[in-house]
């Protein structure tokens, strides 16, 4: 079998109101495909990462500088097209746009492999557990969203069978070395500090005490700060902290795990096996959150997930995008011993719940069960591609 072509579509929803998180402000989802084409009449799928910019960006390294390394190689040899995909861009670096890039196109390469051999792709990684408990990652910031608002937000998730819930923190500018004034609007649905512990209270109060709270900080404090408002959280029984300060500030993020009776978790934007290593020599996570359409692929993630296992940390991907992403690192996650949540993003994104002919589904268990398909197992609902298609 051999690859004949790569190709990419772009697609973006306008959010009927915009959101934040405590640093970005997100008007539309947007989702960038690849679409690995064979001789043999298989099709890989694959999302490539694009958060934090246009998607043209990595579509042109996908297109102008994977594509062509890509033709005429098999598919089956995920690892040495890996290899082949990153080394002659060294200089570029093993993080960002390089990384998301891979990510597509070695994503697809997965689902070919599965598709060729009638393998769910879970499966043929490993195949640890047939079915997932995914928790539900919402709670952000927005203008009509008053604490009230979000409070019953969080209990409906919990109500809807979800035994875990994700909220945001963190969107008050007046704090030390605070991102936001660059990244306008600055002023959009801004919260103090105090603020955020009385959300925080308002939902656990809202959701009840069997259902597990995490809070996301999305890397804005400086260790001082995250360590005062972890002991705050502390006392509403959080299930982890995540992302409290910035991904590079290591020994800050150590620092705050050292100072916390509860986890911390991260870090996304830490995207390549080298990273995350530090990451767990320095103890500076409880918890391993590499997102797969960011940190290079199935093929990276898996290295990042056994050496996770290596210091005993559970991994736990960061997902936030399209139906592609929430499907990959489903397949990616039920593979692995230490594998743990699947994070569900429950805003409203059509992009993900109306991608496929057969999207992902919750039972009442707060569960997600494995599409039993070859490979990713997912089928892409074309009435949705056009209807979101940007040219």
């Amino acid at each position: 079998m051999r690859i004949t072509d790569v190709t990419t579509l772009k697609l973006a929803y306008d959010c009927p109101e915009p959101m934040a998180d405590a640093v970005h402000y997100i008007s539309a989802r947007r989702a960038l495909i690849v679409q690995v084409h064979t001789d043999e009449g298989y099709v890989g799928l694959g999302e490539a990462g694009g958060f934090g910019g246009s998607a043209e960006s990595v579509e042109a390294i996908i297109l102008q500088d994977l594509r062509p390394k890509l033709l005429g190689q098999d598919p089956f040899n995920t690892e040495r097209l890996w290899q082949m995909m990153y080394i002659p861009h060294v200089q570029r670096g093993r993080h960002g746009l390089h990384s998301m890039a891979i990510a597509g196109v070695d994503v697809a390469l997965w689902d070919i492999v599965g598709q060729a051999t009638g393998l769910p792709l879970y499966k043929l990684l490993g195949g640890y557990r047939d079915e997932l408990m995914a928790y539900a990652s919402g709670g952000f910031y927005s203008e009509s969203r008053t604490p009230q608002r979000l409070a019953e937000e969080m209990a409906g998730y919990a109500e809807a069978g979800f035994r875990f819930v994700k909220m945001k923190v963190g969107r008050d500018p007046s704090t030390l070395l605070h991102p936001l004034p660059l990244t306008p609007p600055a002023d959009f649905a801004n919260s103090t500090l105090e603020q955020d512990v009385e959300r925080v209270r308002l939902v656990r109060q809202a959701i009840g005490p069997r259902v597990g709270l995490a809070v996301d900080a999305n890397s804005v404090w400086t260790p001082s700060q995250a360590i005062k408002m972890g002991r705050e959280f502390q006392r509403f029984d959080v299930a982890w902290l995540e992302e409290p300060v910035p991904n590079q500030d290591v020994s800050g993020s150590a620092e705050v795990a050292r100072a916390l009776d509860l986890p911390v978790a991260g870090y996304e934007q830490t995207n390549g096996l080298y990273g995350f290593r530090e990451l767990a020599e320095r103890r500076a996570v409880d918890i391993v959150q590499p997102d797969v359409i960011w940190a290079g692929g199935i093929t990276e993630c898996r290295k990042i997930a056994a050496l996770a296992a290596a210091y005993h940390l559970p991994c736990m991907p960061h997902v936030f995008s399209s139906g592609l992403s929430l499907v990959a690192n489903l397949h990616f996650v039920a593979s692995l011993p230490n594998g743990q949540l699947l994070e569900f993003d429950r805003n409203p994104n059509p992009l993900r719940d109306e991608l496929f002919e057969e999207p992902l589904t919750l039972d009442n268990r707060g569960l997600v069960r494995l599409p039993q398909r070859p490979g990713l197992g997912v089928r892409l609902n074309e009435a949705t591609v056009a209807k979101y298609r940007v040219a």
